[in-house]
Parts: C-alpha cells; sequence; structure tokens
C-alpha cells in the first residue's frame, strides 16, 4: 500500500481502490449545489435521507472559481479511513489510543522547501478577496456564508508558546476577514485567544487546508487525552511514525502545515466582534453535526486575514458538517480516549468502542464489554460512567457483551430487545452538562432542563447479568471459508 504523507498522496491511494473516489467535470455551484450533489453520492452521517455512504468526491470544475477543485467526503467512511490510516477499521481507536502516548514531534523546514508556498498572495495586493482566492462551499441555501469545514487551526499560548491545532467553523466575511466560532472551554485556540485580548494584542493563527488525513483526525483529540500543552500533530506523526513538517508563516508569526493546499494566514483581533450571519439574515450557520443547522452566533470573534498561500493548482477540500466525515474525525478520537481511560481503570475489560454514526460521532457510544468473573458485575456501569465524566458531548452509552458487534447497530439494537429491561437496566442521569447544539437540550424542550446543554445523559445496559450467560448464548454456526464457493465473495 503506498505511502500517505498529504492529500494529494491520500487521493492517489484511493484512486487506486475501486469504489472509493469519483469525479466530475460538469460545472457545479459552491453554493447548496456542491453539497446537495453529494448529499446523495456519499456523505451518510445524520444528513436527511435520502444519503448514503459512498466515495470520496472531486469536482474539478467550480462555478466562480476557474481551475480551482474541491474535494469532500476523503474521511466519509471507516473502511476509507482504514485505507488512509493503513489499519483494521475496527481498530482504529487503538491505533488512535497509542498515538498519543507515543507523540512524534513536528519539524520545521526551510521556507523554500514547503509545498504550501509555491503561491503568494498578500492581502496588501490590489484585488485581494478571500473569498475568490478559497472556493469554500455554502452546504446550504440558508448557510450564513461559505464555510471553511476543515481547516487546521494553528496557533500558539502567547505566554508559554506551547501550540495546538484544531478545527472550527469559519465563515468567509468579506475580503479579508473571517469569522470563527470558539465554542466556550471546548478547544485550546479559544483560551490562547482569550490570552491575547487579556493583553490587548492579537493572535496570530494560521489555517491549514487539504492535508494529510492523519493530522485532520489527530486534531479532534480533546482534554483530558490532550490537556493544554500537547500539540496533537505529535499524535498525528506518530501515526506516520513521521513528524509533521511545518514552515514559518510570511506575513505572521505562526507556523503552517507545511504540505498544505492552502494556508490563510491572520490575526483574531482583540474586542472586535461580527454578527455570524450578517451577509444573509437567514438567523442559521451551517449545518452541523447532530443533523441540523447551527444557529448564528451574535457575535464571533474576526481574523483578519494578511495572506493566503497555496500549492500550485492547489485542492480544497471540505466536509459536510452532518455527514459520516464528522463521525470519522470526532468519533474516533473519542473512541481512543474513551479505551484509554477504562484501561487504565480496570485493564482487559473494555473490549471495543463504537461512538455511532447516528450521533455525530460525539452523542452517542456503544461500549463493548467482557465480565469474566462475578466481581464484574456492575463495572460495565462504571465504565459508562467514565465515559460520561471526561465527555461532556455523549449523551448515550450502550453497553454491550463481548459476543455484540458494537460496530452494527443492528446487532446493538437485537442485544437491547432481547437483553435489555427499560425499569431495571436504563440508568438516566440528570441535570448534567451535555452538548448545546443537540435542540432537545433545551429549556424550551422540557422545564426540568434548567439551562441550554444541561439535560439528561443515559445508559442502556444491554449486557447479560453475569450469572445467566448460559442462558444468552447465540446459536453457534459451523466456521467455513465462503470463499470456497464465491471465490470473489467479500466479507
Amino acid at each position: 500500500m503506498s505511502k500517505v504523507y498529504d492529500l494529494r498522496s491520500a487521493l492517489e491511494l484511493l484512486e487506486s481502490i475501486p469504489g472509493q473516489l469519483v469525479q466530475t467535470d460538469v460545472e457545479v455551484d459552491p453554493k447548496g449545489e456542491l453539497s446537495g450533489v453529494y448529499r446523495h453520492v456519499g456523505a451518510g452521517g445524520t444528513v436527511e435521507r435520502p444519503t448514503k455512504e459512498g466515495p470520496a468526491m472531486i469536482f474539478n470544475n467550480i462555478k466562480g472559481h476557474e481551475g480551482a477543485r474541491v474535494v469532500t467526503g476523503l474521511l466519509a467512511s471507516r473502511k476509507r479511513v482504514g485505507y488512509l490510516l493503513d489499519c483494521d477499521p475496527k481498530k482504529l481507536g487503538f491505533l488512535l489510543k497509542d498515538s498519543v502516548t507515543n507523540p512524534v514531534k513536528p519539524v520545521v523546514i526551510p521556507n523554500e522547501q514547503a509545498k504550501c508556498q509555491e503561491i503568494v498572495h498578500y492581502a496588501t495586493e490590489e484585488g485581494f478577496d478571500v473569498r475568490k482566492l478559497v472556493p469554500a462551499p455554502t452546504n446550504t441555501l440558508e448557510d450564513a456564508g461559505p464555510y471553511i469545514t476543515l481547516g487546521m487551526c494553528y496557533a500558539s499560548n502567547p505566554e508559554t508558546g506551547d501550540s495546538d491545532v484544531t478545527i472550527h467553523r469559519m465563515c468567509l466575511q468579506s475580503k479579508d476577514e473571517i469569522s470563527i466560532f470558539l465554542q466556550p472551554g471546548a478547544r485550546h485556540i479559544g483560551y490562547f485567544r482569550e490570552l491575547a485580548e487579556a493583553a490587548g494584542k492579537p493572535l496570530p493563527i494560521s489555517i491549514s487546508i487539504g492535508v494529510d488525513p492523519a493530522i485532520e483526525i489527530a486534531s479532534c483529540f480533546e482534554p483530558p487525552t490532550t490537556p493544554l500543552g500537547y500539540d496533537e500533530l505529535q499524535a498525528a506523526g506518530a501515526i506516520r511514525k513521521a513528524p509533521v513538517e511545518m514552515v514559518q508563516c510570511l506575513t505572521i508569526k505562526e507556523k503552517a502545515i507545511a504540505n498544505a493546499e492552502y494556508v490563510i494566514e491572520g490575526e483574531i483581533l482583540p474586542n472586535v466582534r461580527v454578527r455570524e450571519d450578517q451577509n444573509t439574515d437567514t438567523g442559521k450557520a451551517m449545518p452541523e453535526f447532530p443533523g441540523y443547522c447551527g444557529p448564528a452566533n451574535p457575535e464571533l470573534p474576526i481574523i483578519k486575514v494578511k495572506a493566503v498561500t497555496t500549492r500550485r493548482n492547489p485542492i480544497m477540500q471540505t466536509c459536510i458538517g452532518p455527514s459520516e466525515e464528522h463521525v470519522s474525525m470526532a468519533g474516533i478520537p473519542t473512541e481512543a480516549s474513551i479505551l484509554s481511560m477504562v484501561e487504565k481503570a480496570m485493564p482487559g475489560k473494555l473490549q471495543n468502542v463504537y461512538c455511532a454514526s447516528s450521533g455525530g460521532g460525539k452523542y452517542i457510544a456503544v461500549m463493548q464489554f467482557k465480565k469474566s468473573v462475578p466481581s464484574d458485575e456492575g463495572r460495565q456501569r462504571q465504565a459508562a460512567l467514565l465515559a460520561f465524566s471526561a465527555f461532556a458531548e455523549l449523551k448515550h452509552v450502550f453497553l454491550v457483551d463481548e459476543d455484540v458487534d458494537c460496530f452494527d447497530i443492528k446487532d446493538v439494537m437485537w442485544a437491547m430487545t432481547t437483553r435489555f429491561q427499560a425499569d431495571i437496566d436504563m440508568i438516566p442521569i440528570p441535570g448534567v452538562q451535555c452538548h448545546p447544539l443537540d435542540p432537545s437540550n433545551n429549556p424550551k424542550y422540557s422545564s426540568h432542563i434548567r439551562g441550554t446543554g444541561v439535560a439528561c445523559k443515559v445508559i442502556f445496559d444491554c449486557t447479560v447479568p453475569f450469572d445467566q450467560k448460559a442462558r444468552f448464548e447465540r446459536a453457534k454456526f459451523m466456521e467455513v471459508d465462503p470463499k470456497h464457493w464465491l471465490p470473489d465473495f467479500e466479507g
């Protein structure tokens, strides 16, 4: 299998695997139409039906952007993530878990070697307009504007110099201004911005678009797995067993990913805010991972763009918010974090974890737990509590036995049907911090909800009581190789 180290090598690999990449030369409008097409081709996730899991797609003819190309859905399939990270799809959580504990620090290469700086556009140039240089799609006709959805935001703590990479929703607001949504307490860059603003200074930030998918996945790790001061690029380096190459930006005191397709250099201005939908007045931002359009924020920080640098013939990479792509990026790092946490508390008990597509990779975790001795009874619920304590976004945890495939929701529902009684096996935990983008986590939904995001978590314990395992043994079938009868069979 060929080595993947950037977006282009990732696309070359997928092109060599049947059914993993398609492309079109037919003109497509980035405003609504591009996402509308991919919804049918391969978005999946929590996107409104009809949709399905399918190949990644390259659009080679973008209306209003001569010569531009846009790729979407690169990570919108767990199987495809397995190809790109050279790992069994069901073992991706373990790969990510090990990457955090075996970090490989990024390195800085000379500017003349950085592919991301082959072409440079300075904001001081006449006619400069980031909206024309970066073919960012508008996912729905109600969006606040064109959004950068897969920009690797890189910034540093102004007091310690520690750096961090994360993904945020960013709307192109004008020729040289981009709004950025920083969820309070959720990302380190938000903390860095607060420190800079308190000192009355701008925060330098680079936005790298179109990078190695290992970086995109690693950037979605969160505390406590990657605490303040941990640069997630180290985890990406561990996945590839080679350091991520960085380069010094040209107009700001910050670094960017050296082989990115696009890099936007800028500063988050202190004490400047903008209404997210100032150009549309729709009241909506963009489709978010739960499947609903996020509300437009009344005031967001602004990035003042200093320059846009690109590779020759750059490829824009984008993501449909509620798609299976979000499930891969947000869910797999969360799986890794839960595996690590529970393994430390009760070694050998948690067999695997799946942050399911129906929860957007954040709201649902299916935990496969093995009870080996009588004293293990009840520890499965303790494992669920550990997951909840660390990840506020988690809303529902399904506990299943080792004979249930946690990645097959039909199998999970079978376990819930035959190994679960709601009056004794459903454990609600009301009044705890959940996720504000879930519209049911709102006082308008119920008077019992004290504030937005303060709602109820639930454990669904679909495991068999240890002393009754013999009663619940599944029917055993003969182990055979179907390829003897069907040589082209793929299991």
